[in-house]
């Protein structure tokens, strides 16, 4: 990349919001330091279930979700993603292409259905919701959600011997715990929305449901919120996210304590052998990894030796509907599902994809007595019609002309080329956003006075370096000073002559 290279889009019809992009705000040298992410894998195992407990889970269609182990997000790794992510497209814009999470990579690494009804249904009072599923009513219902920790303290443990009603409504906080946990973690960090509490309320009619389309359109829309250079903060399944990665890109990949589960399922437990990588990079160094991506950095087929004995059978048959071209949904948020722009990574060769129509995401209150089936009928029948939109390859494909076509319309380079003083005070500002973050989720609970007040002050000494260094870079700095020196120079030889 050269220094003033223009980093596109040439054309602008594809990637028509490029202003609101983090992208524009990096190349300006607004840095905005590490996205906090919210998911909360580590506490999953404290919940003791009983066997007649992890049949009904099984039953949901949950079973494999459960085995989710405790994942140590790589913040950076999954920032520089997603300053990469386009919700134009959802789909990430790579120097080697289009790529993106698909149905396939939910039903493989997670082992959720992704066939099935969509997760949708009508919002009625949260309290009477709790009182009829759980028996009980949270204190706090703060805009229809319940505290995660309210969950765990009243229902994590059930007795072996306890009546058929109380181990059913157990479960269902386990599932909701569960869902708000990983799938549809929140940006609050410590809630989940009841709402989706009443689709398990019959435990057969749950395992009918598509939960993995429903959790891909939540990710699809927290990637495409967290993408805004306003936003600061990320949801969603983020192990989804760092798996996906992991699984296809050779960039931040961990080394492993011990041999791979390679032949586990779901897929994501291959990585649970991990080691941590948390020091390794920072975002400026993914994201550098990013810029220069070549060809051979990416695993396009990472699925192809995995053994698929241990598929299930409903998940087998329905992974045709990783090449539909469909609406996926998940209650309010309806996403795009658009693998016709990464045909690559089943095999096929990538063609020029179909121009797609602008759309605004409406943002709709859920409230109480609104059935959002009616109000989201357009696309719940896209979904209805998956079986009959799935995209197909074609055999001879000049690849060269989409890579033409693919370097007019997409973003470049997401960071500049700078100097050494210029790259290590932008190394410095990241570091510092990052300690002060860090410092601001700390809570100050339990501690005395003493500490309570060296930890403010950390925290005040951070935000004021931020504030008076994030303002200039080095260069202006320099020019500042040498601006500084020649105004004394004049004075002085206006004293003197």
């Amino acid at each position: 990349m050269e220094v003033n290279e223009d980093p596109g889009p040439i054309d602008s019809h594809v990637l028509y919001d490029q202003d609101n992009h983090v992208s524009s705000a990096i190349w300006d040298g607004q840095e905005r330091g590490v996205l906090r992410c919210h998911e909360h894998t580590s506490m999953l195992d404290q919940w003791k279930l009983t066997p007649i407990q992890i049949k009904l889970v099984e039953k949901a269609g949950f079973g494999y979700l459960r085995l989710l182990p405790p994942m140590s997000l790589d913040n950076a790794l999954i920032t520089a993603l997603v300053e990469r992510w386009r919700r134009e497209t959802n789909t990430f814009h790579l120097t080697v292409g289009e790529m993106t999470i698909t149905l396939e990579d939910v039903a493989l690494l997670l082992g959720l259905a992704i066939d099935g009804e969509p997760v949708i249904g009508p919002i009625s009072a949260p309290s009477s919701v709790c009182e009829k599923l759980l028996g009980r009513i949270p204190d706090e219902l703060n805009g229809g959600m319940v505290k995660l920790t309210w969950l765990k303290e009243f229902f994590s443990e059930c007795p072996e011997d306890a009546p058929p009603e109380e181990i059913e409504r157990c479960t269902r906080a386990y599932l909701l715990y569960l869902v708000g946990s990983t799938i549809f973690s929140t940006t609050t960090g410590n809630k989940v929305p009841v709402m989706y509490l009443p689709l398990f309320e019959n435990f057969e009619k749950a395992g009918k449901v598509a939960w993995g389309a429903g959790a891909l359109a939540f990710l699809y829309r927290a990637l495409g919120n967290a993408s805004l250079k306003s936003q600061s903060t990320i949801s969603g399944c983020l192990t989804l996210v760092q798996c996906w990665s992991y699984s296809r890109l050779n960039v931040g990949q961990p080394k492993f304590n011990q041999e791979p589960y390679i032949n586990s399922f779901p897929y994501v437990l291959k990585w649970r052998g991990k080691s941590c990588t948390r020091t390794k990079c920072n975002v400026l160094s993914y994201r550098k990894a990013l810029d220069s991506l070549n060809a051979s950095d990416v695993h396009w087929l990472p699925y192809k030796d995995m053994d698929y004995t241990t598929i299930p059978e409903d998940i087998k048959s329905s992974l045709i509907l990783r090449a539909s071209r469909t609406m996926l949904l998940c209650f309010d948020k309806a996403e795009r599902h658009l693998p016709d722009r990464c045909l690559r990574q089943f095999g096929m060769h990538q063609t020029i994809p179909k121009d797609i129509e602008r759309w605004e995401r409406k943002s709709r209150i859920v409230d109480h007595g609104i059935d959002l089936i009616g109000k989201m009928d357009l696309a719940v029948k896209q979904w209805s019609e998956r079986w009959h939109t799935i995209a197909k390859g074609v055999d001879i494909v000049d690849e060269d002309r989409y890579m033409q076509w693919y370097q007019k319309i997409t973003r470049k380079f997401i960071g500049r080329v700078t100097s050494s003083l210029e790259s290590e005070y932008q190394r410095t500002v990241t570091a510092m956003r990052e300690i002060a973050s860090i410092a601001d989720l700390v809570s100050t609970e339990g501690l005395d006075s003493y500490n309570t007040e060296l930890l403010n002050e950390v925290k005040n000494i951070v935000h004021k370096c931020l504030t008076e260094q994030i303002d200039e870079t080095p260069k202006e700095k320099m020019t500042k000073k040498g601006n500084r020196k020649r105004r004394q120079k004049d004075h002085l030889s206006v004293e003197y002559e």
